[in-house]
């Protein structure tokens, strides 16, 4: 038996519910539309076939996104996610195969429960197989809670016992997926033992560097803006060579990250806002969190003028 607790209810309530369940007596606000609410099995199954099928189009397309990128290991990781969906898919298929059910049309909720959470956004140069599935573990998260809320609402004993078993088969995915999401957490930091932090002076130099080489071949109108930052960021250069930052005070810089001006600049300003949250000082805190505004508007300007 699968029972509603707070910590579902607060769940549910971040994929974007308005639902509030008040006392015993289950009194609840709600939309016009309730998305948990399943009329028959037919239409459990196909909701259940629906947000498989959506899974596997979200792994597909950042696993499609990273190949064109050039990050074989990240499309391995998608592509296990892309099997595990379909192995979900086929489990569905099988069970409506079995009782029978009818082909209907599946229902469709105010918002996706799939969220990719910025991976199809974000340089790849950012992301880690440890990101990914822990992407993959809170998409799991979500449709477990979603199943509980279509148990607890559910019309009929069959509905909800329909829905128990779907949020079941949730959780196990969810604990598989931690498992794999424990292992490349270990081999993360396994790999960051062996290196040292990042040093974000040099990474501000460099960063300067290819602003210039940006400035020199953009049309009067950026020319001056590209080269008005790259003196900010040779200046915060400058400010870390005293002190400001110290090595070693943030992760190593992931390898290939100076390559291109936008992953260059999202790791400085991941770096910039990890330091400003660690520090104990106030002042060197606020010229952190300065860093970091200096280097958002550069990226803003970057990409921009798409570069």
């Amino acid at each position: 038996m699968i029972h509603i607790n707070k910590r579902a209810n607060m769940l549910f309530h971040d994929l974007g519910f308005e639902t509030i369940v008040q006392g015993t007596g289950g009194k609840m606000s709600r939309r016009e539309q309730e998305p948990w609410k399943v009329a028959s099995l037919d239409e459990v199954l196909a909701l259940a076939r629906a947000m498989e099928q959506e899974a596997i189009e979200g792994y597909r397309s950042l696993c499609l996104r990273m190949q064109r990128e050039n990050r074989p290991d990240l499309a391995s990781v998608f592509e296990k996610l892309i099997a595990e969906e379909t192995s979900h898919l086929d489990s569905v298929a099988r069970w409506q195969e079995a009782v029978g059910s009818r082909s209907t049309p599946a229902r469709t909720l105010d918002e996706p429960l799939f969220d990719d959470e910025g991976a199809a956004l974000v340089a790849p140069e950012l992301l880690d197989a440890y990101k990914a599935f822990s992407m993959a573990v809170r998409n799991e998260e979500r449709a477990f809670v979603f199943w509980t809320y279509v148990a607890a609402h559910a019309p009929s004993e069959e509905i909800k016992a329909a829905a128990e078993r779907m949020a079941r088969e949730e959780l196990g995915h969810v604990a598989t997926l931690r498992r794999e999401r424990r292992k490349a957490f270990h081999s993360l930091r396994s790999s960051a033992i062996r290196s040292q932090g990042a040093d974000i002076g040099a990474l501000e130099l460099e960063l300067s560097v290819k602003l210039r080489e940006k400035a020199r071949q953009a049309p009067a109108e950026d020319a001056a803006e590209l080269q008005a930052l790259a003196d900010s960021a040779q200046e915060r250069s400058t400010a870390v060579a005293t002190g400001e930052v110290q090595s070693g005070a943030v992760p190593a810089a992931p390898s290939g990250i100076s390559d291109r001006l936008v992953p260059l600049c999202e790791f400085l300003l991941d770096s910039y806002l990890l330091l400003a949250e660690q520090a104990a000082d106030g002042d060197r805190q606020q010229s952190l969190q300065e860093s970091a505004g200096a280097v958002l508007r550069t990226l803003y300007a970057v990409r921009k003028i798409g570069q």
